[in-house]
Formats: structure tokens, C-alpha cells, sequence
């Protein structure tokens, strides 16, 4: 347990006849008292940014007659902004002593091993903070905003004796204060209540049978909290614009949509007409901002629209690239990074369809309850994802519980065969979303409603 404060900054500077970039970042630490001591470190990492991008624009110069595609870094414009945005919360997360959090964590812990001596471990992480993003432009931008963040996170292990232990770990959280914790949330629950669920949901996996795969695709039907890692997974990241143009290939990988600009999937049709799927940080949400790191304002990117690709989440450079509008998708888990393009809240739309209804039709099949681990290929064509609960369903009703089991497909397959969408629409937290080099961790909002469609299983 403990409290802080910190700041850090970040610059990035186009110079050079050939135009290239030039960063520098640094973590000053503690909140500084000396201004003077600010004006210093700023000034040097200014002038270290502008080496750096002459040092660049000067090598890609030299360079251009042995790779012709070289050019200038080019931005798209848009409109800049001066603007200040406070942080919305009803309790204010300063306001919230160690004591009070340690008390809630000490007693929730309490609680999930009360439910059962097969309770083997629990953990109880919960943090709130406050964080103020100041953005300034040699084009005139000034932009100040500020962002809360209360966040509770629980693992638990249980195990019968003799048995295979079974492990669980999610997530309450949203960029507001501590009544987040109190219910203010997607699940509609005290953080206490979501932790004893969790625990209950645990402890009955521990007597369930384990899932056995399939050669071949059965019905399935999956939930809005395993959506949420599957639309994160299979249409998030393939439309960052930054994959697209294969510039994270070193790390993160490519884009199934985007494989050249004559071969790709822009205007056709990759999904069912039934689905639509964008990205909205004016949402609410972990993905929710007013404006990204580039001074951009936030806006919807609508990816798919009724099963055709229409687009992609870019910054200046990419949009200048594609000849695409900006759209404001550039960010970084902290100002000393370089910000690159990130998800929002990238969801699944809402459909019509009452999942009960959804489920009723089926005859045979399987119903995919809640997101546990991804692997995913390089460009994201196809996925494998875990899930924490997987049910039989059999003429309409839901019967026999599995466990250790999930879905894999092509991703293109699976969203073609989605033949039901439901109305039950919830955006869920995703903390841990990694990306970059070096490695950035960033809070993102996915969601979807219940969907149907065709996977194979694969088991334990």
C-alpha cells in the first residue's frame, strides 16, 4: 500500500529538409516544487529532440536512392483546439485514505475465503488516481485535461482436495472515482459482491468436467464479457493503422485487413451483414477521452459497417499516409513514451436479438461465458480464446457446465457466420492491453452483446 505523485514529459519535433521525427521523454519523478529545475530539463530535452530529428532527416536522405519509399513525414490537419477538461467522478480519489482502502481489500479477502475452506489463495488489488495530461503545440494547440481512475482487481484459486486447482482473475473498473467501487460500474455491482461471485463461479468450475475439442465448427454462443477480448483481439488491433502500414510488425504483428494497397480488404465484405463494429473514446469507458496525444479530437471510427470494412483508428502521419481523416487514436501510457495508435473503446454494436431468444433457437451447441486468455497469429486471421465457462445447450436450454475449455476459428469465418446479435450491449474494462516497443500497458474499453455463430472447441 502506499501514495504518490509524478509527472513526466515527452516531446516529439518534425525537422529536417526531409522531415523525420525526433523524441525525447523523461520521468522526473516526485512532483517538483522548482520551477527553474522544470525549465532546464525541458529546454534540454527540446533541443535533444531537434538533434535527433536532423540526425534522422539527414540519414533518411541519405538513404533515399536505395529505398525510393523514403519521403517527408507528412500530417493531416485538423483543427486545433484550446480546451481544459476536468475529471468526472462523484467521490474524489484523493479524498480516499490507505486506511479506507486497505480496510476493503483486507475484507473482501476475508469474505472470499468464508465461502469455502477450498478457497486456496485470494488477491485484492484496488487503486484510484487522478491523472492531468497537459498538450502543447507550435501550431497553437493548448489543451489540459484531467482523468480519474478507480480500478479493484481479483484473482482467486480453488482447488478440492486431490483435485485440479481452478484460477480466476477480472477486473471492476472505469475513469471515475471511488463509486465505482459501490456499483458505478459495468457489472452494476459492489466490488465486493463481484469478488464473491467470481469466488462462487470458481469454486463450481473445481467439480465441472473438462471441455473436449472438436475437429469440427459446432454453434456457438458467446457473451458480452468473452466478446470483449474477441472484438479487442480479431478487430481491434487489425485496425490500428499503424499494423496496417507494417510499422509494429517487428513486435506486434500485422493486419489480416491490410496486406498491401492493392490487396486489401477496405470497402468488401469481412464479417456478416448483421455486424457492425466501431471505435468511440467519446464513449464511456476505459478507452474515453476528449483528445489524444496529438492534440486530435477523439472521434468514432466506424470499422465495420454491416459486415464491410470502412476503416481504421490512425494519428496524422497514418492518416496523411492513407488519405484518411484523422481520427485521433494516438496515445501512450505515459507522456515519456512515444504515442502510438491504441484502441479506444472498440466494441461490437448492439443488436436487436434477446440473448434468451438467441439461445432458444439452438439446438445443439454451446454457450462461451467470459473471456480467460487469447493467442492470436501474427496478423490476427485467426484466434484461439479461452473462456472461463463453457455450458452445453441442448433443444434451447442451457445445461451442463465445462470447464478449461474456449473456441478457436478464422477470424474471418467466425464473423461471417455470425447469424444473431443481441441487445444486451455492455462495454467492459480491459487494463492490460500491450503494445510497442519498449512495451506500453494501456487501459482500453471493449464490449459487445451477446453473438451466435460457428467455431470449433478446443479443450483442455
Amino acid at each position: 500500500m502506499g501514495e504518490d505523485a509524478s509527472i513526466s514529459f515527452g516531446i516529439r519535433m518534425l525537422a529536417g529538409e526531409m522531415s523525420a521525427w525526433g523524441h525525447f521523454g523523461q520521468s522526473i519523478g516526485e512532483v517538483e516544487s522548482n520551477p527553474q529545475r522544470i525549465n532546464k530539463i525541458l529546454i534540454r530535452g527540446i533541443n535533444t529532440a531537434y538533434a535527433r530529428a536532423i540526425a534522422n532527416a539527414n540519414r533518411k536522405a541519405e538513404f533515399k536512392t536505395f529505398a525510393p519509399s523514403l519521403a517527408a513525414v507528412n500530417l493531416a490537419r485538423i483543427d486545433v483546439c484550446k480546451d481544459t477538461v476536468n475529471a468526472v467522478f462523484d467521490e474524489n480519489p484523493r479524498d480516499v485514505s490507505l486506511k479506507d482502502i486497505l480496510t476493503l481489500c483486507t475484507k473482501i479477502s476475508g469474505d472470499m475465503h468464508d465461502v469455502s475452506k477450498d478457497v486456496q489463495y485470494t488477491y485484492i488489488d484496488v487503486h484510484t488516481i487522478v491523472n492531468r495530461e497537459l498538450f502543447c503545440s507550435t501550431e497553437g494547440a493548448c489543451i489540459d485535461q484531467s482523468y480519474a481512475l478507480t480500478q479493484g482487481k481479483v484473482s482467486v484459486v480453488a482447488q478440492k482436495a486431490g483435485g485440479i486447482p481452478e484460477v480466476c482473475y477480472d477486473y471492476v473498473g472505469d475513469l471515475r472515482g471511488w463509486e465505482v467501487l459501490k456499483g458505478k460500474n459495468a457489472y452494476k455491482q459492489s466490488f465486493g459482491d463481484f469478488a464473491l461471485l467470481r469466488t462462487r463461479e470458481t469454486l463450481e468450475l473445481t467439480e465441472a468436467e473438462f471441455l473436449q475439442a472438436t475437429n469440427e465448427p459446432v454453434v456457438v454462443v458467446t457473451n458480452p464479457h468473452f466478446n470483449t477480448l474477441l472484438v479487442h483481439e480479431i478487430v481491434g488491433h487489425p485496425t490500428e493503422a499503424d499494423r496496417v502500414l507494417k510499422l509494429e510488425t517487428a513486435y506486434a504483428g500485422r493486419s489480416w485487413l491490410f496486406r498491401d494497397f492493392n490487396d486489401n480488404e477496405l470497402g468488401k465484405q469481412i464479417a456478416s451483414p448483421l455486424l457492425t463494429a466501431y471505435s468511440d473514446p467519446s464513449a464511456n469507458g476505459y478507452g474515453h477521452y476528449k483528445y489524444d496525444m496529438e492534440g486530435t479530437p477523439g472521434k468514432r471510427v466506424n470499422l465495420i459497417e454491416n459486415g464491410i470494412l470502412k476503416g481504421f483508428m490512425n494519428g496524422r502521419e497514418y492518416a496523411a499516409i492513407l488519405n484518411h481523416s484523422p481520427n485521433g487514436s494516438m496515445r501512450a501510457t505515459e507522456p515519456h513514451y512515444v504515442p502510438i495508435v491504441r484502441m479506444t473503446n472498440t466494441v461490437f454494436a448492439n443488436g436487436n436479438r434477446p440473448p434468451e431468444e438467441i439461445i432458444s433457437e439452438v439446438k445443439e451447441g454451446y454457450y462461451i461465458v467470459n473471456h480467460r486468455i487469447p493467442s492470436i497469429s501474427e496478423s490476427r486471421e485467426n484466434f484461439r480464446i479461452s473462456a472461463q465457462k463453457v455450458y452445453k445447450i441442448e433443444n434451447g436450454q442451457v445445461t451442463k457446465l465445462y470447464r478449461r475449455g474456449g473456441i478457436t476459428a478464422d477470424s474471418k469465418d467466425f464473423l461471417m457466420s455470425i447469424d444473431a446479435v443481441g441487445n444486451d450491449f455492455e462495454v467492459f474494462p480491459i487494463p492490460n492491453c500491450g503494445k510497442g516497443q519498449p512495451m506500453q500497458v494501456m487501459r482500453v474499453g471493449n464490449g459487445s452483446p451477446t453473438l451466435r455463430s460457428r467455431a470449433r472447441l478446443t479443450g483442455h
